[in-house]
């Protein structure tokens, strides 16, 4: 007896359903599109019916951005008057952290007017932890040394200082290189920093500046000559 062959299987239409399911999308793509600009002609339509709510609107705009405006150019009055008054005590600075500290001196070359004075020390700061530019047209980087403990910490010593003076002038492009230290600086540092035209602020000499409103550059010795006049004379 020979054998019946099973009947083929029919093959499953899937291009057919795949294509209805196609068609489906795009029709219901087509009426939500339809729906969106049916709706932005009614609000379209309304609006120039009732002209006078987009003149309200305007008008509140107007005012809004007229109210931030003068919010915003009386907050920076304020900010210019904070940092003209802007003071620090010795307490105040041993107790900041090593970055507070670079952001006070900061701070403070912004409130003598160095507009542009900004903290860049970090990994890789090559012994400028600030720069600013005077008002004289003066070029200044700053290296800062925070002592925890003051005066009492360990003196910052020749090797801070040789730092500071292989990176200032070639690196940075400095008029003026300072080192700045809440706590003491040993003699031979001092004595190779009048070598080098370095200046150094010392305790004291950062008592008076932190505490006083006169800019560093009237309290240091031997300052460069003022550059021609700049944006910020």
């Amino acid at each position: 007896m020979t054998r019946r062959r099973p009947p083929a299987r029919r093959r499953t239409a899937r291009p057919a359903k795949r294509q209805q399911q196609k068609d489906a999308q795009l029709i219901a793509f087509a009426v939500m599109a339809a729906a969106a600009i049916g709706l932005v002609v009614m609000v379209v339509n309304w609006l120039l019916a009732h002209w006078w709510v987009l003149v309200i609107a305007l008008v509140l705009a107007v005012l809004a951005g007229v109210g931030l405006l003068s919010h915003r150019r009386q907050r920076a009055r304020w900010e210019a008057v904070r940092a003209q008054g802007l003071r620090y005590a010795l307490s105040q600075l041993d107790g900041l952290h090593h970055a507070k500290f670079e952001e006070a001196v900061r701070d403070l070359m912004r409130r003598d007017g160095c507009q542009d004075a900004q903290r860049v020390g970090g990994g890789g700061d090559l012994g400028a932890d600030v720069k600013a530019t005077d008002p004289l047209g003066r070029r200044w980087v700053i290296q800062c040394k925070h002592r925890r403990n003051g005066v009492r910490g360990s003196a910052v010593g020749t090797p801070d200082l040789q730092v500071l003076n292989g990176t200032a002038r070639p690196v940075h492009g400095a008029d003026v290189a300072v080192i700045v230290t809440n706590g003491r600086v040993s003699g031979p540092a001092v004595a190779f920093a009048k070598q080098q035209r370095l200046h150094v602020v010392d305790r004291q000499t950062l008592a008076v500046w932190a505490s006083g409103s006169r800019p560093l550059w009237e309290l240091l010795r031997a300052v460069p000559p003022p550059r021609r006049s700049t944006s910020l004379s």
